[in-house]
């Protein structure tokens, strides 16, 4: 696709799986006249959380003329639709309110957003105009970019005043339509100036916050249509990993603020609700399982989210299992047998640091990671580092040929010989290796972490100490 037909939107996108359908029973119909697209199939179709999920709900062949229609018998769920050429080279995008039910549009394939003609729909002759001066502006800005003009910063500063002027005109004169509500809720929160420290320069952390703070002012959650549209899956991704520390402490009393916002709408709620629990299941920054099961417990288990009983039994079990391997969590009792024969437990290790390493022997990624766990335990056990490498599967020959074959003899090594131990359920072992890190007290610092960042890890762990 052609970006030069969406940029005023600046975001990216993702998908969810129930969509949004308001209760009309009217038709649709939309009339396009594209000259340049003679014979041409057309796909009609809506963005779904982001620009880059799309889904196609009409298609359509253009006559000699390039005259298309696309006509349904049931009204089509609100939102910004796409018209698709061909080849995916370009599109029309077109703002669906789901009460403009008979839209008119003309244009040409030499400049789509300059030549577009609207009839019967006030969105987008809205929208066409916005897009067209957002157009100029930034074909101005860039012919000065290419001069490399003396006068480009004093000149982008006064185009920049003077849209601002014109979106704030266009906003209060079109307040009433969807398209405004778009616009608002694509743009980034104004800062006012920000207050100024002792030493006289800008607070920064006052600018961050008051940023964060009113991240969501002009979202509403309330109204259903704003699935179909490229903002949700973005603006949750920002402010997730961008405006809030990676600790549970910070995301979880924020993520319970933003989903109160969403009581309005169902659908939205629902997918609020999935799209956070999603992230943290298997999140990106050790240590913030505890969100998954804080979203579990009170959205899923609570009754929020409507669930099959075997599905709720699945998330009982993984919360019962994830509750006690959580950070800062005392590691659970865990008792195997070594290659000689004797008892050996996670317990008994009482350097600064335990490594648990699980592992299947005949595991590819767990073979390719025993030369660096290897290297790892030379470079570390002076620091007081101990290693439990622990076979999640029973097959005494293939651990010992694993321990032979990698030269591990050096670090201590257990199996389950008993058949006791569930490693799924009691140490959410879902693939292999999983590692733990454990503190000199028994309490898990990280885990779920690639072997290749456990030096790092370390030497970031303890000047966090440090500075304590």
């Amino acid at each position: 696709m052609n970006k030069h037909f969406s940029f005023l939107f600046l975001f990216l996108i993702g998908t969810w799986a129930t969509l949004y359908t308001p209760a009309l029973a009217q038709d649709y119909q939309i009339d396009a006249e594209i000259s340049g697209m003679a014979d041409s199939t057309f796909i009609l179709g809506h963005y779904s959380r982001s620009n880059t999920q799309f889904i196609p709900k009409d298609t359509a062949k253009a006559d000699a003329r390039g005259k298309v229609s696309f006509i349904g018998e049931k009204n089509l769920p609100g939102g910004l639709y796409v018209i698709l050429f061909p080849g995916n080279s370009k599109w029309i995008e077109l703002v669906y309110s789901g009460k403009e039910t008979n839209i008119q549009i003309r244009t040409d394939t030499s400049d789509i957003v300059g030549k577009m003609v609207i009839k019967n729909s006030p969105e987008n002759e809205a929208f066409y105009s916005y897009q067209r001066r957002l157009l100029a502006d930034s074909k101005v800005v860039k012919q000065l970019t290419e001069q490399k003009s003396p006068e480009l910063a004093s000149k982008q500063k006064s185009i920049q005043t003077s849209f601002k002027a014109f979106r704030d005109t266009f906003l209060q004169n079109n307040n009433a339509l969807f398209t405004s509500k778009l616009l608002k809720m694509a743009a980034d929160p104004e800062i006012p100036a920000a207050p100024l420290l002792p030493n006289g320069s800008p607070d920064s952390l006052w600018t961050f916050n008051y940023y964060r703070n009113h991240f969501w002012d002009h979202f509403d959650f309330s109204d259903g249509r704003i699935l179909n549209t490229p903002f949700l899956e973005p603006k949750l991704n920002t402010y997730l990993h961008n405006l809030l520390v990676q600790v549970p402490d910070s995301i979880i009393p924020a993520a319970d603020r933003l989903i109160e916002k969403t009581k309005g709408n169902t659908d939205i709620r629902n997918y609020v609700i999935y799209y956070i629990t999603n992230q943290y299941e298997t999140p990106r920054t050790v240590g913030t399982e505890g969100v998954w099961v804080h979203m579990a417990k009170k959205y899923y288990l609570g009754g929020d989210i409507p669930i099959s009983e075997d599905t709720r039994k699945r998330i009982v079990s993984k919360v019962q299992s994830m509750e006690k391997l959580l950070v800062n969590k005392t590691f659970p009792a865990l008792e195997l047998t070594n290659p000689a024969g004797q008892k050996v437990s996670a317990q008994e290790l009482k350097g600064n640091y335990a490594v648990l390493f699980f592992y299947s022997p005949t595991c590819g990624h767990c073979k390719e990671a025993a030369p660096k766990l290897k290297e790892f335990y030379e470079a570390h056990k002076d620091r007081g580092v101990q290693v439990l490498a622990i076979a999640t599967d029973r097959n005494e020959k293939e651990w010992k040929d694993y321990i032979s074959t990698y030269h591990l003899s050096d670090i201590r090594h257990g199996i389950d010989t008993k058949n006791s131990i569930d490693f799924y359920r009691d140490f959410d072992v879902v693939s292999t290796p999983s590692i733990y890190i454990l503190d000199k007290n028994q309490k898990i610092i990280a885990r779920k972490m690639p072997v290749e960042q456990l030096s790092s890890f370390l030497e970031y762990y303890e000047n966090k100490v440090a500075k304590k």
